[in-house]
């Protein structure tokens, strides 16, 4: 097999430099009109015949020999089975892996608060976990075990009822370091089925499968569509587009390291983006250098080829102030700061998922075990969009007690609000409960 690389070189000192970047940023799903209108097919089916269209559709899809529901569920004895199943090696790392992650969700759970004012009126904020979530996890060859810990434990934390996972196994091909990764991370109850027709299932309930709140996970074009409809109905985590990745260097860095860095990226899928920034333009080379030295060695070096050939970037800018500057611009999934002193810059970054500071915190450890959540806002979202937490996992609801008093002089200022909006029953609403100047 040859690969090779081209990898974009591009110069923030060029005149067109802002067009080549926004071309080279640029991404949009690839959800056509008939992927769109197959969706909408099984999730009409799914509402319509529930089970049986489930059975029907794994069947279909998934070659899966399933001759009712009952086949496509797995208890909680076989999520346990699983544990057994796979390697000590394999079970101390998700082990550790998922306590560290609930040790750093842990510090986000947000409690209901409460104040009093003078006149005895209480105001607050009553926070409620969701009653149920749902997990969609990729199933087959692309399963990802760190994926279950990363939507589920959060979900735990927050007090979440009830977690059901839905997990295809194409071919009854059963992965069993992600069923183990349901059982430490405490999922309920797991169903064999993916696709449009699993996240249908779980917005709106079937026979068997019950109705969720909020949906997480990743999932193919089908699911990503399919989770677009259901929204709503349901609420979602994201529509995550590709994976990527900007590092930001200051050329001290080992160039064989930052090679791989952009690699961990590459290698999720051709659509994936790995960028360098740097205003070493020799390290540039290095870098380059090193890309086409490691590329050979990757088993998925295909892959990376073309994700690195198509999307990829390597970006000279004139000083480290200009490189945040293009690090705020593109805010990107996960921003590794590899740079002697990583904390004298990270008050100036503004948009992005994940921060990864100094040269020894590689992507990957965030990735898998460092602790803060995997799941990022990705294609520009982090100018907007945060991390998925334990937050995702909870409503809160707004806490309003009057005391007579209080309702008294609330009245005035809602009667004059009300009556310039023309709600005159909002204005009597509230004016009924003015006490009089005698206080009766």
């Amino acid at each position: 097999m040859t690969v090779s690389t081209a990898i974009a070189r591009l110069n923030a000192a060029d005149q067109d430099f802002a067009r080549h970047l926004d071309h080279l940023l640029s991404w949009e799903s690839v959800s056509d009109d008939a992927v769109n209108q197959r969706v909408l097919d099984i999730i009409k089916a799914v509402r319509e015949r529930g089970d049986a269209a489930l059975v029907e559709f794994t069947q279909r899809f998934d070659g899966v020999e399933a001759q009712s529901i009952d086949d496509l569920i797995l208890d909680r004895e076989r999520l346990e089975l699983a544990l057994t199943r796979i390697t000590p090696t394999q079970r101390e790392a998700l082990e550790k892996a998922a306590n560290r992650v609930r040790i750093y969700h842990e510090r986000q759970k947000q409690d209901s608060w409460q104040y009093t004012e003078a006149d005895g009126t209480v105001l607050g904020q009553k926070v409620t976990p969701l009653d149920r979530a749902g997990l969609y996890v990729p199933g087959g060859k692309a399963s990802y075990p760190s994926s279950v810990l990363m939507n589920a434990i959060p979900a735990k934390v927050a007090g979440v009822g009830e977690v059901v996972m839905v997990v295809p196994t194409p071919r009854g091909e059963v992965n069993e370091l992600v069923l183990a990764a349901a059982c430490i991370a405490g999922v309920d109850r797991v169903f064999t089925v993916g696709g449009a027709q699993a996240v249908a299932a779980l917005a709106y309930g079937t026979e068997s499968v019950p109705q969720v709140d909020k949906i997480v996970g990743p999932g193919n074009i089908y699911v990503a569509t399919a989770k677009r409809h259901v929204f709503g109905q349901v609420g979602i985590d994201m529509i995550a587009g590709p994976s990527e990745i900007l590092v930001v260097c200051d050329g001290q860095t080992d160039p064989d390291w930052i090679a791989m860095d952009l690699f961990s990226q590459a290698e999720h899928d051709e659509d994936a983006q790995a960028i360098l920034v740097s205003p070493d333009a020799a390290f540039l080379d290095r870098v380059a250098a090193s890309i086409d030295k490691l590329l050979p060695s990757m088993e998925r070096a295909e892959i990376i080829e073309k994700s690195i050939n198509g999307r990829g970037a390597l970006i000279q800018v004139r000083d480290m102030q200009q490189a945040i500057e293009v690090a705020n611009r593109i805010a990107p999934e996960h921003l590794e700061l590899s740079v002697a002193d990583p904390q004298a810059w990270l008050a100036q970054i503004r948009h992005a998922g994940a921060i990864f500071m100094g040269r020894h915190t590689s992507e990957a450890l965030g990735d898998y075990c460092a602790g803060p959540n995997h799941v990022l806002p990705t294609s520009g979202t982090a100018r907007f969009s945060s991390p998925l937490g334990v937050y995702d996992f909870q409503k809160r609801s707004s806490i309003i007690f009057c005391s007579e008093q209080g309702a008294s002089e609330l009245g005035h200022t809602a009667s004059v609000l009300a009556r310039g909006e023309s709600l005159t029953a909002h204005a009597r609403s509230a004016e009924y409960r003015i006490l009089n100047e005698k206080g009766n």
